[in-house]
């Protein structure tokens, strides 16, 4: 059970209005009687760590916060909404509940959701935020969901499984998170009539479909050109080959691509045109770079250079660049275009590390100009000086 004196108005106005190094609370003392220095920084710090990835939270008054390390992997307000998005029905069970993000996102849009948390001091800190919201059709439940959830049938059964293990740090392949999702798949399939999965964002995409059956739908979710997670729609009766989705939130909108597993396309390669395009985080996992060219007609630079060009402006899911001067990687041709003390360098399927590159042409990072040194389809090294669109 939560300590209740951390919701006492005093206690909650020092945990908002606390500024500075919460580690020096610990050789100070706790201003408080019936709280502890610890529960004191936990809060602190888990707020703090709270305030980009979950302004709602951050924002509201006698809200609990658990330890870092369980907000380490619960999901973001960006991606536990998107989730709540691609799922319907009047049920759902929140097998792995932990801080209760992704359930409460569910609760917007179905009417039913059972939150089962094995911790059952995090399932009742879970349950706290849930009435503070006023979310009355959240049901929180601390004990095992995967064992509660063989006994019911729900439309929906959410998992995220735990990636840490004491003795081994992060893991990456399903069968080593808690719970074992391949070992119990089978059965969670015949409870419900669709699993919603996520995994971490390492997890190689055909490696879990080895250890999975029944995928339909493989969502890879990007925030600001960082993958945060991978999410699996399983459902009992699946044929065919998966649709792969990539999405990709940036402060200007939302990117998309989809398409099929196993799709086969020809990319299309030319030397460096008018326009540059740079993919995005979520294509880049996603390893769909001979349909990207296919299917948004534009050309790669090399087989292995990740990098696009056409004559004339796409509508492109990533960055995109007008290319004002091609450059042979020659020490006479470089220096003669570095006309600028300063630039955003990337390297792509190139011999030099990008800090090499910064040290052997004195090149400071920054301004409005963007370098990609690259290898183009004719495996010869080249600087692009690009302008971003």
């Amino acid at each position: 059970m939560f300590n209740t004196s951390l919701l006492n108005s005093e206690v909650q106005d020092f945990i908002q209005n606390f500024e500075g190094d919460s580690s020096k609370l610990a050789f100070a003392g706790s201003p408080f009687e019936n709280i502890s220095v610890q529960e004191l920084i936990q809060h602190i710090e888990s707020r703090k760590r709270a305030e980009k990835k979950l302004p709602l939270w951050f924002g509201a008054r006698n809200i609990l916060f658990p330890p870092k390390l369980n907000l380490e992997q619960t999901s973001s307000e960006i991606t536990a909404h998107y989730k709540a998005s691609i799922i319907n029905g009047e049920t759902l069970a929140d097998i792995t509940g932990g801080f209760g993000i992704d359930s409460f996102y569910f609760s917007e849009k179905i009417p039913t959701v059972h939150h089962f948390e094995i911790n059952s001091e995090l399932s009742e800190i879970a349950k706290h935020n849930f009435e503070v919201f006023g979310k009355h059709n959240i049901k929180c439940f601390a004990e095992d969901g995967l064992k509660a959830i063989l006994s019911k049938k729900y439309n929906v059964i959410y998992a995220d499984p735990s990636r840490r293990h004491d003795s081994k740090g992060k893991v990456f392949f399903l069968k080593d998170c808690q719970p074992n999702i391949p070992e119990n798949i089978s059965e969670i399939l015949n409870h419900c009539d669709l699993f919603l999965l996520k995994t971490s964002p390492m997890l190689d995409v055909s490696v879990g479909l080895n250890e999975l059956q029944g995928v339909t739908e493989i969502h890879i979710v990007a925030v600001e050109n960082e993958v945060k997670e991978l999410l699996w729609l399983l459902k009992k009766d699946a044929v065919g080959d998966p649709r792969i989705k990539t999405i990709n939130f940036t402060k200007s909108g939302i990117d998309y691509f989809d398409f099929n597993w196993n799709e086969s396309a020809t990319a299309n390669y030319s030397l460096p045109q008018k326009y540059l395009y740079e993919p995005n985080a979520a294509i880049l996992k996603s390893g769909a770079f001979n349909l990207v060219s296919e299917k948004l007609k534009v050309s790669k630079l090399h087989q292995n250079t990740h990098l696009y060009t056409s004559d004339t402006i796409v509508d492109f899911p990533g960055r995109s660049f007008v290319i004002e001067k091609v450059v042979p990687y020659t020490k006479a041709g470089i220096r003669s275009a570095l006309s600028f003390k300063k630039a955003n360098i990337a390297t792509r399927n190139f011999p030099e590390s990008v800090e090499t590159v910064r040290k052997k042409w004195k090149i400071a990072d920054g301004g409005d100009v963007y370098l990609f040194f690259v290898t183009n389809w004719e495996s010869k090294k080249e600087m692009l000086i690009c302008a971003k669109i």
